[in-house]
């Protein structure tokens, strides 16, 4: 029962963006009921089988407390502030199938095996999502079997909006990067390479079975390339290029062949497969971005009388297109149901205190995969506090000109990410991992 759960919760995983994304109310309600017949049957196995834990561990709490506060603002708006209470309700459904999903996480994943196969779930669904949106962006003539969609410009996969797409892979993209780190060989922190050293690590790296991940996630970053989002190409390669360079530094017993992994994202990937997909088109949009042209600078600053109104409750979850019309001062070129920066979003709809909680949340976990990184000898946890770092910032950065988010499937990724960053924090080596490293 205990492997039939843990089957289930990847499973979960893998088809949370199917149904567009989980954007649409009915569609993480859908997830939403799967993960609720998931949790029940894990109640039901607690009570039969007393070995099996009923609750998650202790350092688990600052994710509950933080959802907590979500669940508990939401509830309190729905009758006092919210000046749309259905979808106030909404969001309160949607974090509490949130909590669950993350209960469920911290119980199953209890070992590093776990998290390996939990992390590979995720990789697989990135794999499944680019190979899809990139059958479909190049081919013009198909109409997607899944809802019905047709080819655009950008690809958009199973999703309903491309910059949502683009988020999901940049995240898969960062779990990938860390577990390829994880699988490196070791080295200690004064050993120096030769040549030909190098070049043999390399070697291993391709000959090996590391070039099938390696090659899963150059499929990704072919998808990602085809999204033509600007952020969501520009907010993965900043990430990965800062937290490689602060791994350089406090990265104990860094991989042989880190240097020219970290590298090979940026030549092989970035310019040669780019240069094959036209990443030039993204180059041309980031390029071609002004403020004049971009009215997302507006809908933030018509968006800040609404939060000075309301700072300490927000004006209700989920209620920012009901809220925003009478705020905007001007019409702008389409219709502004987001407001295409989260942060800005979530003090509207729940109020600073509450987006300041949520934000603490994720710069404790950001902290803990830097100590991970610093402190822990197993190497598993190293990479994928390495990665669950990568996405993070690519998160902060991606959330200041978009709202990803707000789609369920992207939401439910970033909290397992966090669930994952302290995991590999708390989790105990396990027997053979203290044995290799003394």
């Amino acid at each position: 029962m205990n492997r039939l759960l843990f089957f289930l919760l990847c499973s979960i995983l893998f088809l949370l963006p199917l149904p567009l994304g989980s954007y649409r109310p009915w569609a993480i309600l859908a997830m939403g009921l799967l993960i609720c017949v998931t949790f029940l049957t894990h109640l039901i196995n607690s009570a039969v089988n007393e070995k099996q834990p009923l609750y998650p561990p202790l350092y688990s709490w600052p994710v509950f407390a933080t959802l907590g506060i979500v669940v508990t603002i939401c509830a309190v708006q729905m009758f006092t502030v919210s000046v749309d209470p259905y979808q106030t309700k909404q969001m309160l459904i949607k974090t509490s199938f949130m909590i669950m999903f993350c209960w469920l996480i911290f119980i199953y994943s209890n070992s590093a095996q776990r998290i390996k196969k939990l992390v590979y779930t995720v990789i697989f669904a990135g794999v499944f999502q680019a190979l899809y949106a990139s059958y479909l962006n190049l081919s013009p003539d198909v109409i997607s079997p899944i809802f019905s969609y047709k080819h655009t410009d950008r690809a958009i996969g199973t999703f309903t909006y491309s910059n949502f797409l683009a988020n999901f892979l940049a995240l898969c993209l960062c779990l990938g990067i860390g577990v390829l780190v994880s699988e490196l060989k070791r080295s200690n922190s004064d050993y120096k390479q030769t040549l030909k050293q190098t070049f043999r690590a390399w070697a291993e790296i391709l000959l090996s079975s590391k070039i099938i991940l390696r090659i899963s996630l150059i499929i990704i970053i072919v998808a990602l390339i085809l999204t033509r989002s600007r952020m969501g190409n520009s907010a993965f390669f900043i990430a990965l290029m800062v937290v490689s360079l602060l791994a350089f530094f406090i990265y104990r017993q860094k991989p042989k062949a880190f240097k020219l992994l970290i590298v090979s994202f940026f030549i092989i990937d970035l310019i040669i497969i780019g240069a094959i997909f036209d990443v030039e088109k993204v180059k041309q949009r980031i390029s071609e971005t002004s403020i004049s042209s971009e009215t997302r600078d507006e809908v933030v600053r018509d968006s800040i009388p609404l939060i000075l109104d309301k700072p300490l409750l927000g004006s209700g979850g989920g209620t920012f297109y009901t809220a925003f019309p009478t705020y905007q001062s001007e019409p702008y070129s389409g219709y502004y149901d987001n407001a295409h920066n989260d942060y800005v979003q979530f003090a509207v709809e729940l109020g600073i205190p509450t987006t300041a909680a949520l934000g603490s949340l994720i710069l404790y976990c950001l902290w803990l995969c830097i100590a991970t990184m610093r402190k822990r000898k197993t190497a598993l946890f190293q990479g994928v506090a390495f990665g669950c770092a990568i996405a993070i910032i690519d998160m902060l950065l991606h959330s200041l000109v978009d709202y990803s988010l707000q789609a369920g499937a992207n939401s439910m990724l970033f909290m397992t990410i966090l669930c994952l960053a302290i995991l590999s924090s708390k989790l105990p080596a396990s027997k053979r991992s203290r044995k290799e490293h003394g």
